[in-house]
């Protein structure tokens, strides 16, 4: 093959003139004074700049305040916070006191009556009181499975039952959830009246029964009024961080009534934190009723054996004795209308 030699100055000359529209160009920047020459800035930079840090903008949406936001940022924050810390936090208190619990157990075996039962009952609560603790109860044993189940059915379930079992199971638990959570709050009111004169704390006896541990790690049984302080102390938790739960729920439940996204991410918060830590004490609660002979005996049945109220309760027990043996103690074997006469409110 041979090149026409006639040609090579037309195509010299045509990569002159290319490099020419390349180079030219640049000239004047390469010539230009470095310390003068600037940038011409984006236009848009400051408006992406103002979204990532969710400074709210001007929008026609009417509705709170996040409608005006175009990236709401905290959101990815909030994520990271609940998988990496409250989520796993909560499963080691809760897994902690399930674990000591059951530990206890073994270890200690079941809690005795000291000389067997009497063969005497003593009315120890009402069917009002009765009604009351076992509605409020059912409600939170529900709220607790169903919220277990939200909070950590995903790495629990999942394995056991699949996504699309998962996501059922995980539909129905959000439902009882949603409609029992009003309930419960309705259940709080009657709780808080009907056993507060009964645990309001009384500190020369319940110092002495907390500092002993009421007797179950060793020594002596301390003394105790009708309700011990542990029982008392279960019972503001429950109030108190029920209060919580109510309120945080509420928000959550009703989620455009007004209130903001953050306002949300901060319901969930408290909302979780009050919820483990009721259930953390529910754990003790449910552990001491079986653990302790005799102890269920007073929701179930409304009555306990002499022996019982006086090995666990003895304040309580002196003082129905002080107000007549033969009014409040009955024969499980003997008269049943001695019962009817029993003090019912002591």
């Amino acid at each position: 093959m041979t090149v026409n030699h006639n040609r090579r100055p037309y195509l010299w000359g045509m990569l002159a003139i290319l490099g020419a529209f390349l180079i030219l160009p640049l000239l004047p920047y390469a010539l230009a004074d470095k310390d003068s020459f600037t940038l011409v800035p984006n236009p848009g930079a400051d408006l992406w700049r103002d979204a990532r840090r969710s400074l709210p903008g001007t929008t026609q949406v009417k509705g709170v305040v996040e409608t005006g936001v175009l990236i709401q940022d905290t959101g990815e924050r909030w994520r990271i916070y609940r998988i990496r810390q409250l989520v796993p936090y909560g499963a080691y208190i809760l897994g902690g006191v399930l674990g000591l619990s059951v530990l206890y157990f073994l270890v200690r075996g079941r809690v005795r009556i000291a000389g067997g039962r009497s063969g005497r009952t003593i009315q120890r609560n009402t069917r009002l009181e009765q009604g009351v603790h076992w509605f409020t109860a059912i409600l939170f044993i529900i709220l607790g499975l169903s919220g277990l189940t939200l909070l950590y059915g995903k790495w629990v379930l999942i394995p056991l039952l699949g996504p699309e079992g998962f996501a059922a199971t995980a539909q129905i638990c959000k439902q009882l959830h949603s409609y029992s959570g009003p309930l419960f709050v309705i259940a709080l009111v009657p709780l808080f009246g009907v056993f507060l004169r009964d645990s309001l704390f009384n500190p020369k006896v319940d110092l002495d029964w907390l500092m002993t541990a009421g007797g179950y790690l060793g020594g002596r049984h301390p003394s105790s009024e009708k309700f011990d302080a542990g029982q008392k102390l279960w019972y503001w938790v429950a109030v108190l961080a029920g209060v919580v739960l109510s309120i945080s729920g509420l928000l959550l439940d009703f989620p455009n009534l007004g209130q903001g996204r953050e306002l949300l991410q901060l319901s969930y918060l408290f909302h979780t934190i009050a919820g483990v830590i009721i259930l953390a004490f529910f754990i003790v609660h449910v552990s001491a009723a079986i653990g302790i002979e005799g102890a269920l005996e007073a929701m179930v049945e409304g009555k306990v054996d002499a022996n019982w109220a006086k090995q666990h309760h003895d304040l309580w027990y002196k003082k129905l004795d002080t107000a007549g043996s033969d009014e409040e103690v009955s024969s499980d074997k003997g008269n049943s209308a001695a019962t009817d006469k029993q003090v019912r409110d002591c």
